[in-house]
């Protein structure tokens, strides 16, 4: 026996697992803790012998009803949409992005469209979940609760409503048109819209040449309105009348969508793209014929639809084309580089065919980029104004 060593040594305190309880007390803890865990595990057992359970007989039953086919997992997406439509779906607690699916194709291929535009009354979107109704504002102030474009004109906020759940979409904007109708003497108000070239006479070789259904109305409070993600609508408005307000617009959001994936189509190819500037938009008619430089202009120009501009990169933004191809010059070729990005866009997105045209600089501008969604392939080169 060791010097010193204690006859009867004390015994070792037991770690303490739950601080403030008494060994008795923790005793019964872990018991119950115990019993929990094996119901859980329990239910989670049953669970899965009645999934099991159910898929037999449901192979049962297609057998003896002579159905071969395999019984398929739905899809993801599928799952949820049924979810959603489903009249025994539970109240909404929140609204996630799959539930907003139904607004994608109003954001186009890019998913960087911004607005839709519509008449007075007409349907924002073709279908919508069950349930789901939108709440449209402006300036703070509902005015609508149906996805139909509100009666009056104007730029209006979106969010959608399921249940008790509301989600607004900062994002995107609803856009009510002026009817063409309310154009008089080729004016609505003070501001000089003209006529289009199949108006008052003759018939149009194509839809596409027809006279508009109506105009964006653009006000000094609205003109920042982003369309997509990169341009605005004061980008589009014709460069006239600048004293006038408010000015009209004709914008097709294809066009948007166009421009949104030849900026990414650019940049994919290492070409850099911080400021793709909008040299011409929209054209009113009386603009296209005498406004500013005329010299290449189209009497059935697609400017005047709405659904056309001239562009070009300007990265230091001092209002002139770069050296996009990086060869130490500023010419058509820097042109070029936009006008292949559109070409590839095109063939990835057939849906979005047009115009694509090349010019020279001339008469105090640079080399541009003329791009369309006109709906059939057209290829020019040329100088002046696309």
């Amino acid at each position: 026996m060791e010097r010193g060593a204690p006859l009867f040594p004390e015994a070792r305190k037991r770690h303490r697992v739950y601080r403030g309880l008494s060994e008795r007390q923790e005793r019964t803890f872990n018991w119950i803790a115990g019993v929990v865990l094996l119901l859980f595990a329990a239910g989670w057992v049953g669970a899965i012998t009645e999934t099991r359970r159910q898929e037999a007989a449901e192979l049962r039953r297609q057998a003896g009803s002579g159905a071969h086919a395999p019984v398929t997992a739905a899809t993801p997406t599928q799952q949820i949409t049924k979810a959603i439509l489903s009249p025994r779906a539970p109240k909404a607690a929140y609204i996630n992005d799959a539930m907003l699916a139904f607004l994608a194709p109003l954001r186009g291929q890019s998913g960087k469209v911004r607005f839709t535009t519509q008449a007075p009354g007409a349907p924002i979107v073709s279908q919508t979940p069950r349930g789901a109704t939108a709440v449209l504002s402006q300036g703070g102030s509902e005015i609508s609760s149906s996805f139909t474009a509100p009666s009056n004109p104007g730029v209006y906020e979106l969010a959608v409503k399921m249940d008790q759940a509301t989600r607004s979409i900062s994002d995107f904007s609803v856009i009510t048109l002026v009817p063409f109708s309310q154009k008089h003497a080729g004016k609505i108000g003070l501001y000089y819209l003209g006529s289009w070239p199949f108006e008052r006479r003759g018939k149009p070789k194509t839809p596409a040449y027809a006279s508009p259904n109506g105009f964006i109305q653009v006000t000094q409070q609205n003109a920042d309105t982003y369309a997509s993600v990169h341009f605005r609508l004061r980008d589009f408005v014709t460069k006239d009348q600048p004293n006038v307000w408010p000015k009209y617009l004709l914008l097709n959001p294809k066009l948007l969508d166009k421009l949104e994936l030849t900026i990414q189509e650019l940049q994919a190819a290492g070409v850099r793209v911080d400021h793709l500037q909008i040299m011409s938009g929209f054209r009113t008619p009386n603009y296209n014929v005498t406004g500013g430089n005329t010299a290449g202009r189209a009497n059935l120009s697609r400017h005047m639809y709405g659904d056309a501009c001239d562009v070009f990169i300007d990265n230091n933004r001092d209002g002139m084309t770069d050296d996009v191809n990086g060869d130490g010059r500023v010419d058509a070729r820097d042109a070029q580089v936009v006008a292949d990005a559109v070409e590839r866009v095109e063939r990835k997105y057939p849906s979005l065919v047009g115009g694509i045209g090349v010019y020279s600089a001339c008469c105090g501008h640079g080399p541009f980029t003329h791009i369309d969604v006109r709906g059939y392939r057209a290829r020019w080169r040329g100088t002046g104004n696309g």
